[in-house]
């Protein structure tokens, strides 16, 4: 493996005819699917400078950013920081590649439940999160709606309201 460049978060590197980008610190991620009591989705907008535009997704980030940590207290500790949210219930559900294609990093998916609102939420340092509760009986509307407006829906939103829409009762 050859290293082509080497910066404070990540590396680009190659192997064989393979370019591709590693985290320095770290290399798993966690995204939580979050719904309140009430029926409203829990959602995160934030300018992503890569795509160049408002970006909505579950609540994620970095395990492991703040010292040694597992994959759930990460997932707790971001659910809190972007929503203001704490969860009594944190379900583990899968883990697996974010972009095989792109990096090496995964990313572990967890469903929070019990909800309650603790916080003010918008993130921490530099990040400047706008929090979201959407109906999600009229998601697919909503999310129409933002597209319309010119925002870019992670995918992985539908990945997390199947298991939303889903949960036993």
């Amino acid at each position: 493996m050859e290293t082509l460049y080497q910066g404070k978060f990540l590396n680009m590197v190659r192997e064989g005819r393979w370019e591709y980008c590693e985290r320095v610190n770290q290399t798993s991620a966690v995204m939580v699917f979050a719904c309140t009591p009430g029926g409203k989705v829990l959602l995160v907008e934030e300018f992503r400078p890569p795509i160049g535009k408002q970006s909505l997704c579950f609540p994620a980030g970095l395990s492991g950013d703040e010292g040694p940590e597992s994959d759930a207290v990460a997932a707790r500790r971001e659910l809190l920081e972007e929503t203001g949210y704490e969860a009594t219930g944190m379900r583990y559900l899968f883990t697996g590649p974010s972009s095989p294609g792109l990096t090496s990093e995964t990313l572990s998916f967890y469903l929070a439940t019990d909800l309650k609102k603790v916080a003010a939420g918008g993130g921490v340092d530099n990040e400047n999160i706008i929090v979201h509760e959407a109906p999600l009986d009229t998601i697919d509307a909503w999310l129409a709606e933002q597209t319309a407006a010119g925002k870019s829906i992670d995918p992985r939103i539908y990945t997390g309201l199947y298991f939303l829409k889903n949960q036993p009762s």
